[in-house]
């Protein structure tokens, strides 16, 4: 008997026609996955730099062969960014210099081990180093619109942008460099934030030709810094301050919008290599139609004070006075931001003979409808409701 159960257990160990008879129904082919089946493989621009490992049908649990650091990804545009390269069957590098809180909501965008959280300090470029060792891609979302007592305008939307770019080529294996810029960045803004991006845009390209550069205008989105702040606010001290007359053209674009043009500029066969492209919203908006938009969707009668551009700047002064004066952090604008007040003065919108989304083949949302939905959230009485309706309104005519 105990012969027997060896003989078995032999037999099951070891490989036998069973197998093979198995394999011969489901094939296995170890050229199944990779380069020569164009439908598995990984579109990335490799520059020659060699053969990229890829294996699946594009989807969240492959591998596309790009392994990207995403420097900035915390913040707003970075979520989406994330979600749609993870989605893809990417793994990203999540550099972060706060909590171990700050990535937290990015884990859950990836399978297992697809996104990588890895701890860095700005400052110290052996931790950037760290960090793009095993990268081929390098997308740079850092940027901020007002200064802090321990980062300045050009510290953190030029000089780390310089940095990032240099050493990635000196790092060798970076295949493709994306630098996030902003609309309207230009030498002779009368923004500090706009003359700054310009200047990382000139350093990186400098440092990388075959960078390629995208120029967002202002990003709306759930979590966005405009019409959520305008919404809170409205709703706080029931009127909305317009600076100047509210005339001001801007071209607000859908934050997933800006997400999938990042992601088809890295798919392309190379084609968007050293190239600017400026991306804006299908619609051009004034200031106070895009107002006029959030006050319509939150159910609230628009009230406005019209504040001149004078007396915005005045109010906006104590802060930039003070800010390194005091022992003390002081609170980041909102409403009234001095650098964002000189940056509206002119009118940001896409030029007439830049690349835009249609070069990248994407269409952009309208901001009408699903984009700016989550204002729903700000609407009094519920999401069914609101100063404006009645309150018979049926919930199928929601929203």
């Amino acid at each position: 008997m105990q012969a027997i159960s060896k003989r078995v257990g032999h037999q099951y160990l070891t490989p036998s026609s069973s197998i093979s008879s198995l394999k011969s129904i489901y094939p296995v082919s170890d050229h199944y996955y990779g380069a020569d089946r164009p439908k598995y493989g990984s579109t990335l621009a490799t520059k020659g730099v060699g053969h990229l490992v890829r294996k699946g049908t594009g989807g969240r649990s492959s591998v596309s062969g790009i392994v990207a650091a995403v420097f900035g990804s915390t913040g707003f545009l970075g979520r989406y960014l994330v979600q749609q390269l993870a989605k893809m069957g990417s793994q990203v590098l999540v550099p972060f210099r706060g909590s171990e809180d700050s990535h937290r909501h990015l884990k859950l965008m990836g399978d297992l081990g697809q996104i990588v959280p890895m701890k860095y300090n700005p400052r110290d470029e052996d931790s950037i180093k760290a960090v793009m060792a095993k990268a081929n891609v390098v997308i740079n979302l850092i940027g901020r619109d007002y200064e802090t007592r321990n980062f300045s305008f050009e510290e953190v939307n030029h000089s780390m942008a310089e940095q990032l770019a240099t050493i990635s080529k000196e790092h060798g294996g970076i295949m493709r460099f994306i630098q996030v810029s902003c609309l309207g960045a230009s030498s002779l803004s009368p923004s500090r934030f706009l003359r700054a991006k310009a200047a990382a845009e000139e350093a990186v390209l400098r440092e990388l030709p075959e960078a390629t550069v995208l120029r967002p205008a202002v990003l709306i989105g759930t979590e966005d810094r405009i019409l959520n702040r305008w919404a809170f606010f409205a709703k706080k001290y029931g009127f909305l301050p317009l600076i100047g007359d509210g005339s001001t053209k801007i071209q607000p674009v859908y934050v997933v919008d800006v997400a999938g043009a990042i992601v088809a500029a890295l798919k392309d066969d190379g084609t968007s290599m050293g190239k600017v492209y400026e991306l804006g919203g299908p619609e051009v908006f004034t200031v106070h139609q895009l107002a006029e938009l959030m006050f319509e969707t939150i159910r609230e009668w628009p009230h406005y004070v019209k504040v001149p551009l004078p007396i915005a700047k005045a109010i906006a002064a104590p802060r930039e006075i003070l800010l390194n004066k005091v022992p003390f952090p002081l609170p980041n604008p909102e409403i009234f931001n001095r650098d964002q007040i000189l940056a509206q003065a002119t009118d940001t919108v896409v030029s007439e003979n830049s690349l835009t989304f249609s070069d990248l083949g994407l269409v952009p949302h309208k901001l009408k409808g699903y984009p700016v939905e989550f204002l729903i959230q700000y609407r009094k009485g519920g999401p069914n409701y609101g100063s404006t309706v009645s309150e018979r309104v049926s919930p199928d005519a929601w929203p």
